[in-house]
């Protein structure tokens, strides 16, 4: 498991300023990914508690309003380890703060049933698509993928869009 690059303070991955993890490692391969250094799985650092840590020490400060997991692709199965441990350290040391995943793959068809989920606030779902590009979407890059709010979505057993 190995993580591409950590950013301290991120205004673009979220709501507020944010800390982001962005995974190693990805087999869509989207045609103009924004990320393509990450798409290697063998790039990038070891990912360890010691990262864990890192991550939640950075989170720790008042004006930071949630952590964002992208990639890469953090659900992928050989990522998808350190994306649950994270996600379950972040959720129980910061329970008011917002956790945010990007992912190609989609809710319904393979993340629900994933441990994750449950540690999840907002998903955006969905590969990225250069011809439904849209520069003013928020949080992604095309129209197809989804700005999902996974609690309303697991409660109400239906995919429920995220309220910006």
């Amino acid at each position: 498991m190995k993580y591409n690059l950590i950013r301290k303070m991120d205004i673009s991955n979220g709501p507020g300023v944010r800390v982001s993890i962005f995974m190693q490692g990805c087999d869509f391969h989207c045609k103009n990914c924004f990320n393509k250094e990450t798409w290697d799985f063998e790039g990038g650092r070891e990912f360890c508690q010691k990262t864990i840590d890192e991550v939640l020490e950075l989170c720790s400060k008042n004006h930071i309003k949630g952590l964002s997991i992208l990639g890469g692709e953090p659900m992928h199965p050989k990522n998808i380890e350190a994306t649950t441990k994270l996600s379950k350290a972040f959720k129980e040391k910061y329970p008011n703060k917002n956790l945010w995943v990007w992912s190609g793959f989609k809710f319904e068809n393979y993340l629900k049933e994933k441990e994750a989920i449950k540690y999840i606030d907002v998903l955006v779902d969905g590969t990225y698509n250069e011809d439904l590009y849209d520069p003013c979407l928020k949080w992604r890059g095309s129209s197809n993928q989804r700005v999902i709010d996974v609690k309303k979505s697991l409660n109400e057993n239906k995919v429920v869009l995220f309220d910006s």
